[in-house]
């Protein structure tokens, strides 16, 4: 069983913990933002979570490839790897965004969703929705590709039945309790999931959507709005390190939640700041923009980016004039100039 015994609150993890709830709290009167406005957010937040977190484990598919992909995603025939693992992980946020207070927290379900991650995944056909059957201990390559070590054993196959079994039902059994904070719960859910590494292959990806299943479990109804995987993929080196620190120690007498804990804490405050922020670019927008710069900035926020060629399409004003509100709205700070010339176009600041 977990030894949590050895867990330490510090300062540092009482304030982060104030921090997040504070924000909880206030969410339930700034989530009274406009319906199309929450829509907006969210379209953004999850585009760059499907492209954060499949990066993190390798993707190569920048956020602009799958905002393409999501609107395409009826056709369910995707050509690369990149595109099916990214193909799947939207399936599955959307899912978990839709449905959360029906999705149970047990084995049966954490498998479920693991077979619609990889849906889309030819190679992964075999094994998708299962455990393990060989070891995938997490090992070091060097730049020709060829294995130089093992970085951390993870659970035999043998063992991960029992070892998930037990981490499932101490998760269940502190939500009932209410003993250890929730933030601490998740937290330590996580750490424990990629120390077992259930699943022969998407266990990085899984646990992230997993995260943002408890979270919402527990009442932090914005996370569909700001992305935490983005964060992580910002930090991904502190990321691997956190997690090999605290992960090494797990099965010993006296393990470290301290390393892995204060990352994941800070990850959730910075996802909390970024959002702050978002919404009160919203209510400056809405408070002091003229119509044709409101109109620049929402399709900039739908679609990622916007040009004036852009402009001039949704809005039917000449290219003039929609470049002095181009102008303003950059020296305001709502929108970044990229590039220069007819190749120029923005993206929110």
């Amino acid at each position: 069983m977990l030894r949590i015994d050895t867990l330490q609150i510090s300062p540092e993890v009482l304030r982060l913990i104030a921090r997040i709830d504070e924000f909880k709290g206030a969410w339930r009167a700034l989530g009274t933002l406009a319906p199309d406005r929450l829509s907006a957010l969210r379209r953004v937040a999850t585009i760059e979570s499907i492209g954060s977190s499949t990066r993190i484990e390798g993707s190569s598919l920048s956020d602009r490839e799958v905002e393409r992909l999501l609107s395409n995603l009826a056709i369910q025939s995707f050509d690369t790897r990149d595109e099916q693992e990214a193909a799947g992980y939207a399936e599955l946020m959307d899912l978990v965004f839709g449905a959360w207070q029906d999705i149970p927290f047990n084995e049966n379900h954490i498998k479920q969703l693991h077979q619609i991650l990889l849906r889309h995944s030819e190679k992964d056909a075999r094994h998708r929705g299962q455990y393990k059957t060989n070891s995938n201990s997490v090992a070091a390559f060097d730049e020709n590709g060829a294995q130089i070590g093992i970085v951390f054993e993870t659970a035999t196959p043998f063992d991960t039945p029992r070892l998930m079994g037990e981490l499932v039902s101490w998760v269940n059994q502190e939500r009932e309790k209410g003993y250890l904070h929730a933030l601490l719960v998740i937290a330590i859910f996580v750490v424990v999931f990629l120390e077992i590494h259930p699943f022969q292959d998407g266990n990085g990806r899984l646990s992230r959507v997993l995260t943002t299943l408890l979270l919402l479990q527990a009442g932090y109804a914005y996370v569909p709005y700001s992305s935490l995987e983005s964060v992580i993929e910002v930090n991904k080196e502190a990321y691997y390190l956190a997690l090999r620190q605290t992960q090494r120690t797990i099965r010993t007498e006296a393990p470290d939640w301290a390393p892995w804990l204060v990352f994941f804490l800070r990850s959730l405050a910075e996802q909390v700041r970024r959002l702050e922020k978002k919404v009160e670019r919203e209510r400056i927008v809405l408070s002091a923009l003229p119509e044709l710069s409101l109109q620049i900035v929402e399709f900039a926020r739908e679609h990622g980016r916007v040009t004036i060629g852009d402009a001039i399409r949704l809005t039917g004003a000449s290219r003039n004039t929609l470049k002095q509100h181009f102008r303003n709205l950059v020296e305001r700070g709502h929108l970044e100039q990229q590039g220069s010339g007819r190749g120029a176009w923005y993206g929110l600041k």
